[in-house]
């Protein structure tokens, strides 16, 4: 126990330290970048897993679900981070101020500072036998170094010891990695690589539980290039660079195996190989060479969480690297394919074939749920299981009794080797066709006149509804429902139409199961309302059989037209003048239309008597500015000039 003297002095002496501590409070959903990670350790007891970002000198910790929950600052040059056994101390390696930090794991207050009188580093970390072991170099070579946390400096005794790699004159210019098991605790496994000349490097795995390190096995003969280094659980062996396996036995290493190509890795609790790639993380059982599963992940470092249920990733993104968990690790991921045919005939039998492979092979007997969708089944049928042959191939044969679109969607559910997969395919089935009419296509109506429109349907199977819609010219008014139900007895079913403009109906079957759907038409069309006033007449009288407006010679004659409006509608105004017994024409002009419909014109005095003229107004299709109606003809006015 730390005596109340000492525990005052530290406080004093550690008081002054520039780390500034965000206060852990409910998790954070907003993304956290670390902008060159430096360290990954996980906490299984609190459920942490911390992360040491060298660009912002702090440390981050995140939860199991990768929400940031706390920080650190003022860690100069984090380089690895290390935990005790207990999970109570969390230990950061700071080179730029050749410290060790140790923090409190569930607050990140500091509890100690280590100095190390390093030329570089400290640099990686362990924790092993009671004791933190670091990585530096001091001169010219590489070295090891311990703390032991229970030495109290106050008492004159430095915790921080130098010196510790048990290999003299190694030639290895560069700090070395470490790596520590839980199931072989006291070892201590050291890999590392000449600063200056890779290909020249060394092998080691170190007995620390004793007062000083104790050789187990060493090599550097053939050792270059070292990156990373494993203790391989439950087995004397270590795992260099994420893919030589070398067992180690009196005193030497022995290769035995590799696994494909990789960068480094991190190994699991349970033995599985978590390797780092080119832009992926695969994942391996012992001494296997095809992977359980791959990530796609551009991925800087890596640790299992101690359940070995997930794998903790420090993943490309813009402006760093984001935290990232890797889920259910030790469950291949199966490949599962659908093949229908495109199209097949109602009532008649189809095959279906397919195939569902994984890098785990599957049980003897595993077994695929069929569900077949119709348009009898929307929710889905289930169909009797179909079960895997030896190469994962399955076929099943089925007769769909609806047509249209049928899908056959085959599903696995999963087990404690694969996740579960799905996939499907869909068969276009035959469908037979039936009649549907509708009237008055290409007649003419007068404006607005209602019009009945009516459909019949002919054989169908369940399905006896028709709909009905109007369209009618023009960009202002869309295609509108305006009856939809059963047929009667007789297979009919009608709508009424106000026919104030050219119009499209549409009658629609929508089909179902065994017949296809069916869609008719008919246009009709629609004249427009004219009708025009004559003022500044004397009087009406007739001339033979006709009616005339009778005009003074002098008078100009007002001719007010009144036609349904559209917008940009004008009307023709036709003029003829009778002459030598027959009508002449005489001009033809089209007058806007005000927006009440309304077109005045003024015709003009002759000044001579005894002429006889006539005027209509016409609405022509397309050249009285739209296309909405049928060209109408107006009535003609008869005009006569007298003294």
């Amino acid at each position: 126990m730390r005596s109340t003297s000492a525990a005052t002095a530290l406080a004093v002496l550690f008081g002054s330290a520039a780390l500034s501590v965000v206060s852990a409070g409910s998790a954070s959903a907003v993304t956290t970048t670390i902008g060159s990670p430096e360290g990954i350790v996980v906490n299984d007891s609190l459920k942490r897993v911390f992360v040491g970002d060298d660009t912002n000198d702090r440390i981050v910790a995140f939860d199991y679900n990768g929400n940031r929950v706390d920080s650190v600052s003022g860690i100069d040059g984090i380089f690895d981070l290390a935990l005790s056994d207990d999970g109570g101390t969390l230990y950061a390696a700071a080179r730029g101020s050749h410290e060790i930090v140790a923090l409190d794991a569930a607050t990140l207050d500091v509890k100690a500072r280590y100095p190390v009188a390093a030329t570089t580093g400290p640099l990686y970390l362990e924790y092993a036998g009671g004791k933190v072991w670091f990585t530096y170099a001091a001169g010219a070579e590489g070295d090891l170094g311990s703390i032991d946390p229970a030495v109290d400096p106050a008492g004159g005794t430095d915790p921080v010891s130098l010196g510790q790699l048990p290999l003299r004159n190694t030639g290895v210019s560069a700090a070395g990695f470490l790596d520590t098991d839980p199931s072989a605790p006291g070892l201590l496994a050291i890999g590392a690589s000449d600063f200056y000349d890779p290909s020249k490097g060394l092998m080691a795995v170190v007995d620390v539980s004793g007062a000083t390190p104790r050789l187990v096995a060493s090599q550097q003969s053939g050792v270059e290039y070292v990156n990373d280094i494993e203790l391989v659980p439950g087995a004397p062996q270590v795992l260099v660079d994420g893919t030589f396996r070398h067992a180690y036995a009196d005193g030497k290493f022995t290769a035995t195996g590799a696994y494909p190509s990789g960068r480094d890795a991190d190994i699991a609790p349970n033995g599985l190989v978590a390797q780092l790639g080119e832009s992926q993380v695969a994942v391996y059982r012992p001494d296997t060479a095809k992977p359980i599963r791959t990530y796609a992940a551009d991925t800087s470092d890596l640790a299992w969480a101690p359940d070995s249920s997930r794998i903790f990733a420090l993943v490309t993104s813009p402006g760093g690297y984001t935290f990232k968990a890797l889920t259910d690790p030790a469950r291949s991921v199966p490949t599962l394919s659908v093949n229908a045919p495109a199209t097949a005939t109602r009532a008649k039998q189809l095959t279906v074939t397919g195939k569902i492979t994984a890098t785990v092979p599957f049980p003897t007997g595993t077994e695929l749920t069929v569900t077949r969708t119709d348009l009898e089944s929307p929710s889905g049928k289930t169909l009797p299981p179909v079960t895997v042959k030896a190469d994962g191939g399955y076929s099943f044969t089925d007769t769909p009794s609806a047509g249209g679109k049928v899908t056959y969607k085959v599903a696995y559910a999963g087990d404690a080797d694969h996740l579960p997969a799905g996939a499907s395919d869909s068969v276009e089935v035959s469908r037979a066709s039936t009649s549907l009419t509708l009237n008055n296509n290409g007649k003419l109506y007068n404006y607005g006149t209602d019009v009945k429109f009516s459909a019949h349907l002919g054989t169908t199977y369940k399905n006896r509804s028709v709909s009905i819609y109007a369209d009618p010219f023009g960009s202002d008014k869309g295609k509108k429902l305006i009856k939809t139900g059963k047929v009667n007895s007789s297979g009919d079913i009608s709508a009424w139409v106000d026919m104030t403009r050219d119009t499209t109906v549409t009658a629609v079957f929508s089909g179902d199961s065994r017949y296809k759907p069916k869609t008719v038409t008919s246009t009709a069309y629609a004249r427009v309302k004219i009708s025009t006033a004559v003022t500044k007449h004397y009087k009406t009288a007739k001339i033979g059989s006709t009616s005339y407006y009778w005009f003074h010679k002098n008078t100009d004659p007002l001719l007010t037209t009144t036609m349904s409006y559209y917008p940009g509608r004008k009307q023709r105004f036709d003029l003829q003048v009778y002459y030598q017994g027959a009508w002449h024409s005489g001009d033809s002009r089209y007058f806007p239309l005000g927006t009440d419909g309304k077109s005045a014109v003024q015709l003009g005095a002759p000044g001579e008597s005894g002429i006889r003229a006539r005027m209509r107004s016409v609405y022509v299709n397309g050249s009285s500015g739209d296309s909405v109606n049928s060209t109408t003809y107006g009535s003609w006015k008869y005009l006569y000039f007298s003294n």
